[in-house]
């Protein structure tokens, strides 16, 4: 007995559709057979009839009298007579007269054939033969003789032999069923295993994967939706062991990040505590402790944004946006820090450009994205940041630099969360990241082409739904 799943139920659905669509086609084949050859039968008796007829219309009708005689009876038998066939002539009551095997000249026939050959048809009745138990067809047609004798001819064949032919080719016919199931159990076998193992094997290795087991592997090449789900599983372990990496190079970043100015703060807080120090040194710890308050500031509010983002609870404050004005106020607050490195900060906005959006957080991205440009571009070189309308109206802002560029391998990787191309440079790795996801809460995308050692582009394209004109002064009333 199988045990219960899914190869149980592949098996038993598998032999049961099989085992009804051949017994359809053996119950339908055996019919038509059966009908056939009934039809064969009763098709040469009628034929038969109707040439004797013709004889007998043509040659007989001045030889037989208006009187029944065994004679005109005799005639009757002689010319309809058939092979392997026994032949009786009839009153229209149905009473036998003469018979062509000689036997119970006297007895009443009460099948169906007989009211039907009255009635003008060919009567036809299969059923087996009172006294015998004989399986036998029976075919009646009413003869008339010179329009004033009235006789039922009437044909009973034996079906015997073509009963056993049927049996015969149904014991064939059960026989090749019964070779055919057989098949189908062995391949459904084949089938259900050729499924149920692998899915196993992949339950097996989920289960490996469920208690933390990530480096364990489904092994085998399997096809079609089975393959799939191996390798989407396998996928899903390489993705998990990256993204714990990933957790754990944050992890020791952030504890760098974080430790810094704490150092910092602490070794300052302690010394000036302990006094004995100038005016100007004591100034120049407490903006040494005021700039490393504002580094760990950062460092947790990026954390923080990050988290409502994952968690789909930031909410955005939107407005009218002046494009060129956020972009000016982008450079103004990276100025200082770009001009540390003798990077020009140029705006190539001739036209001015009002989408809806939330002006802090779209300053946020153009901030992020103007500071990596600063940080990975060398001295004495510049950074381009344009606007233009795109069609369809959409708008593109974009941040070019002539940098270190980003590789192929690293570029796209580069705005996942964590990840970092320079650990040197400090941060989270979650600016980009963060940059992105913002863009994509405006409804609009960011993109980014880089080359390696020629530099980077990143576009930031945003959907202008509406024409947001500047908004009217208002006119004061006079008093």
């Amino acid at each position: 007995m199988i045990k219960k799943g899914m190869r149980r139920q592949i098996v038993l659905h598998y032999i049961f559709v099989v085992f009804v669509a051949l017994l359809l086609v053996e119950v339908i084949f055996l019919l038509a057979i059966r009908t056939y050859y009934y039809d064969s039968v009763y098709s040469k008796i009628t034929t038969h009839i109707g040439t004797a007829e013709d004889f007998l219309k043509d040659f007989l009708k001045y030889e037989i009298s208006g009187e029944r005689s065994p004679n005109q009876l005799q005639k009757l038998l002689d010319f309809f007579e058939m092979d392997y066939t026994e032949l009786q002539v009839l009153t229209q009551d149905g009473n036998m007269l003469i018979s062509s095997t000689g036997f119970q000249p006297d007895r009443t026939i009460t099948t169906s054939d007989v009211p039907e050959a009255v009635g003008g048809s060919v009567g036809r009745w299969v059923g087996r033969q009172p006294g015998t138990n004989e399986s036998v067809m029976a075919v009646s047609k009413l003869v008339h003789i010179n329009g004033r004798e009235t006789y039922v001819i009437r044909y009973v064949t034996s079906m015997e032999r073509i009963d056993s032919d049927l049996l015969n080719l149904t014991l064939v016919s059960i026989g090749i069923g019964s070779a055919v199931m057989a098949i189908v159990v062995l391949f459904s076998f084949g089938l259900a295993n050729s499924i149920v193992k692998p899915l196993k094997n992949i339950t097996a290795v989920s289960a490996q994967m469920a208690k933390g087991k990530f480096t364990t592997r489904i092994k085998g090449d399997y096809r079609y939706e089975i393959g799939d789900l191996a390798s989407t599983l396998n996928y899903m372990a390489d993705e998990i062991i990256r993204s714990n990496q990933i957790k754990d190079d944050f992890i020791s970043s952030i504890s760098h990040e974080l430790r810094t100015p704490l150092t910092s703060i602490k070794g300052w807080s302690e010394t000036l505590v302990s006094g004995g120090y100038d005016p100007e040194e004591t100034k120049l710890g407490m903006e040494i402790i005021s700039k490393e308050s504002d580094r760990l500031i950062g460092l947790v509010e990026e954390i923080l944004d990050f988290s409502k983002l994952q968690q789909n609870e930031m909410k955005l404050s939107m407005g009218r946006v002046d494009i060129k004005v956020l972009l000016q106020e982008t450079i103004l607050n990276i100025w200082a820090k770009a001009e540390k490195k003798r990077i020009h900060l140029l705006l190539e906005c001739d036209e001015t450009f009002y989408i809806k959006a939330d002006a802090n957080r779209l300053k946020q991205v153009f901030l992020n994205l103007v500071d990596n440009a600063v940080k990975f571009s060398p001295e004495d070189s510049s950074i381009v940041l344009s606007a233009h309308r795109l069609p369809g109206s959409e708008l593109a802002v974009i941040v070019r630099d002539s940098g270190i560029g980003i590789s192929e391998a690293h570029l796209g990787r580069v705005r996942d969360r964590f990840f970092q191309v320079d650990a040197l440079n400090g941060g989270t790795g979650l600016g980009l990241a963060i940059s992105q996801q913002i863009v994509e809460l405006h409804g609009g995308k960011l993109e980014m082409d880089s080359e390696l050692g020629k530099g980077t582009q990143v576009t930031v394209i945003l959907p202008m739904t509406e024409e947001l004109a500047p908004e009217a002064p208002k006119e004061e009333k006079p008093l």
